[in-house]
C-alpha cells in the first residue's frame, strides 16, 4: 500500500482488513482487491489470482514449563527400570470410610466440534491443549502469544500469499496494486 500510495500520491487508497466471515467483500464489490492466502474463502469464479508466495505451515502448541534439574548422586548406581503399570485411573473418595472401594471417574474430552468463533479464540484452545491447529508460519498472531510456540510441519502443501481482484477490472489502480504487490512482496 505504501509502495502505491507514493507512486499515485492523488489516488485515495484505504486498506481494510476484513474478517473471513467478510469474504464477499470482493465480488461484492467493497473492495477493489485482496491479499489474502489461499486456498480462497470464496469461489474462484469471476476472480484474477496472482500468487506471490508459497508459504510453509506450522502448528502453535502450548509451551512447556521448563523440567526442573534434578542432580543426580550416584550415576554409576543407574539401571533401567521396567515400564511401571498404567497410571491408575482417576478416583473421588466414595461413600463412607471402610472397606468400600471408592468411585470411579472417567475423564473424556467433551463430544462434538470445539467451536471457536476468532483466531485467537482458537489459539485460546490450542494453548490450553484441547485442540491441535495448523496455520501459515507467516501468521505472527500465534507467535505473539508467550503461552505458545511454533513447530514446522512437514508432508503438507504450503498455502499461498496471492493477490486477489475482479477478473476484467479497469480501475488501473487495481493493475499498479497487483504490481506493487508483486514488487514489494514476491519472493
Amino acid at each position: 500500500m505504501r509502495d502505491l500510495r507514493r507512486r499515485h500520491p492523488d489516488a485515495h487508497v484505504r486498506t481494510r482488513h476484513l474478517d473471513s466471515d467478510e469474504a464477499r467483500a470482493l465480488p461484492g464489490r467493497q473492495v477493489d482487491a485482496l491479499v489474502t492466502r489461499t486456498p480462497l474463502p470464496i469461489p474462484d469464479d469471476g476472480l484474477e489470482v496472482t500468487v506471490l508466495y508459497d508459504e510453509p505451515r506450522c502448528a502453535p502448541r502450548p509451551r512447556l514449563p521448563p523440567p526442573r534439574r534434578q542432580g543426580v548422586r550416584q550415576p554409576g548406581r543407574l539401571r533401567p527400570r521396567a515400564p511401571s503399570s498404567p497410571a491408575p485411573a482417576w478416583r473421588r473418595p466414595g461413600p463412607g470410610s471402610g472397606g468400600s472401594p471408592p468411585a470411579r471417574t472417567e475423564l473424556r474430552p467433551r463430544s462434538g466440534p470445539m467451536l471457536a468463533d476468532t483466531f485467537e479464540d482458537k489459539l485460546e484452545v490450542v494453548a490450553d491443549g484441547r485442540a491441535v491447529a495448523i496455520v501459515p508460519a507467516g501468521d505472527r498472531r500465534s507467535t505473539l502469544r508467550d503461552d505458545l510456540v511454533t513447530i514446522p510441519v512437514d508432508g503438507i502443501e504450503p498455502c499461498q500469499v496471492a493477490v486477489v481482484t475482479r477478473a476484467g477490472d479497469r480501475n488501473p489502480l487495481v493493475a499498479r496494486f497487483r504490481e506493487s504487490a508483486r514488487n514489494c512482496l514476491a519472493r
